[in-house]
């Protein structure tokens, strides 16, 4: 998988602990986080429908709605604010 539209790992490490399912939080653990992460970084670096996701990331429709669920749980804001302290970003 090209790195194009992947994350590096020290930009992984800045996040990871801000998603949920990860160890050592209560709930479910996630199966993968970072490749989930990826998926919506292709797909809006790319200019794709959801349709047009690669299947490498799995079934659309399914990487759509989690997508939803994390955007209607503030999710992706709590993101953009812890990177967005960083300047470098």
């Amino acid at each position: 998988m090209t790195k194009l539209y992947g994350l590096r790992d020290d930009q992984w490490e800045q996040i990871q602990n801000l998603l949920p399912g990860c160890e050592g939080t209560v709930g479910r653990t996630a199966t993968d986080n970072r490749l989930f992460v990826e998926a919506i970084l292709y797909r809006y670096r790319a200019g794709i429908p959801w349709r047009d996701l690669p299947e490498r990331f799995g079934d659309f429709p399914v990487v759509h709605g989690h997508f939803s669920r994390w955007s209607r749980s503030g999710i992706w804001e709590r993101v953009f604010h812890a990177l967005a302290e960083d300047a470098d970003n």
